[in-house]
């Protein structure tokens, strides 16, 4: 796939429904009495990964690919599985079912891609070993004939369900995953469980789960689950995914003589991070139609080309944007002056390790950015040009820079374009539909 230089966009479009609210309809509706209606829902591989995985859990689901049909069995209602359960690069997948296996009365395997099988589980294997679930992960040279047992704390690994006892976990990490992992295991436990986290990750979990009839409360960043709910199926629809739009914020912004309205997207402050990145590097963002989606906030995007400057990004914000910071790092090379990442350690364990990935594409790109072991120093405002891009098979890698790409001298070429059909199947139909 080559790109070119373009001089504007202009146009409205609507991104794909939220992964990470996607993944939770399927989760849920399926430990849920009765039927859970999911609409807008992702037609990404890895929220694919997940409806494949509760159907060998013995649920049946309807995909028809406008909307999923999941019929809950209960918060019971399981059985196991007989073949190993693929998350393919999916680690909410991984992580969020880990959550609700450890419960039940079973053994479970679960096995993914090249990708996944570097990822760290041990963040959930620890909090979940606590509560009594048993973990043993497997050499992926032998997997699946399981006769060598490793301490790699990555998949393949086995879970042993158990009947829980309730825990209050201090996460060392701002995580969603692990937060939730913790919390649907606490559906299963004999009390009260409740997880502390240094700064608040995303809380889709926590609403979802409270709209399905959890007994759940938030106080500033603990959150904590009663046990043995009566969860019942919900009608469901998916706000579009803000990291998806992120892509689209960014060409809008950076692009002279561009504006776009992105429609109907999930503006949850967990989540939104990215709209006030923007704004602080001077970004004309106006938020319109403001409402609430199936107990999530959205918006429409109004995205205006406008003049960038550095700022620095750290802190409390980092879980806020975690999967932006790719985009905002391409920003940043447009941009006057010098942008600041800190704090973004989780960018060494996502798909790829982002801090290198971004790194080795934008000084590619002739770019001046600097990796620090937290994140990384972008020096904006050097003319960009063409070259090959290695995603790493990445879909925010291939994006990024896609955008990128399409505000560099010369062409732009990729190793791989298809990975973003991880999150967004229909990515470049979408930027051609914009194209003037």
């Amino acid at each position: 796939m080559n790109i070119t230089k373009k001089h504007s966009f202009r146009g409205e479009l609507s991104v794909p429904g939220d992964k990470s609210i996607s993944h939770r309809g399927i989760m849920f509706g399926a430990i849920s009495n009765g039927l859970t209606e999911v609409t807008n829902f992702l037609q990404g591989a890895d929220c694919l990964s997940t409806i494949s995985c509760f159907r060998q859990l013995g649920i049946s689901i309807e995909n028809d690919g406008s909307k999923v049909l999941v019929h809950g069995k209960g918060l019971h209602g399981l059985t196991q599985s007989q073949q190993i359960l693929d998350v393919g690069n999916s680690g909410t997948t991984a992580r969020l079912i880990s959550g609700i296996l450890a419960g039940q009365p079973f053994q479970s395997t679960l096995n993914g891609d090249a990708s996944i099988r570097k990822r760290p589980m041990n963040r959930i294997f620890t909090p979940l070993s606590e509560m009594g679930a048993r973990f043993q992960c497997w050499d992926a040279g032998y997997f699946p004939d399981l006769y060598k047992k490793t301490s790699s704390g990555c998949a393949p690994f086995t879970i042993q369900g158990s009947s829980l006892r309730h825990i209050h976990y201090q996460s060392p990490i701002a995580s969603a995953q692990v937060k939730s992992a913790v919390l649907l295991a606490g559906l299963y436990g004999d009390g009260i469980t409740k997880v502390t986290e240094p700064v608040l990750s995303r809380n889709h979990t926590e609403l979802m789960l409270a709209g399905f009839g959890a007994d759940i409360l938030s106080t500033d960043t603990t959150a904590a689950i009663w046990p043995e709910p009566k969860l019942e199926g919900q009608a469901i629809h998916v706000p579009g995914d803000i990291s998806s739009a992120a892509y689209f914020i960014a060409l809008g912004l950076i692009t002279p003589n561009s504006e776009i309205l992105i429609q109907n997207v999930g503006i949850n402050p967990t989540r939104s991070g990215i709209l006030q990145a923007a704004l602080a590097m001077g970004g004309k963002i106006t938020l319109l139609n403001q409402r609430t989606v199936s107990g999530e906030p959205a918006a429409d995007i109004l995205v205006t080309s406008s003049s960038l400057h550095g700022t620095t990004i750290g802190g409390s914000q980092i879980p806020t944007l975690i999967d932006e910071l790719p985009i905002i790092a391409v920003m940043a090379a447009f941009a006057e002056g010098t942008t600041i990442i800190k704090d973004a350690q989780e960018l060494k364990v996502k798909e790829s390790d982002r801090i290198l990935s971004v790194t080795e594409n934008l000084n590619a790109m002739g770019g001046k950015i600097t990796p620090t072991d937290d994140g990384m120093i972008i020096e904006g405002g050097s003319l960009l040009h063409g070259t090959e891009i290695k995603t790493y098979q990445d879909h925010r890698i291939a994006m990024a820079f896609c955008i990128a790409g399409l505000n560099a001298e010369g062409e732009t070429t990729f190793d791989d374009r298809n990975c973003v059909t991880i999150s967004y199947p229909s990515f470049y139909e979408d930027l051609e539909h914009l194209q003037v």
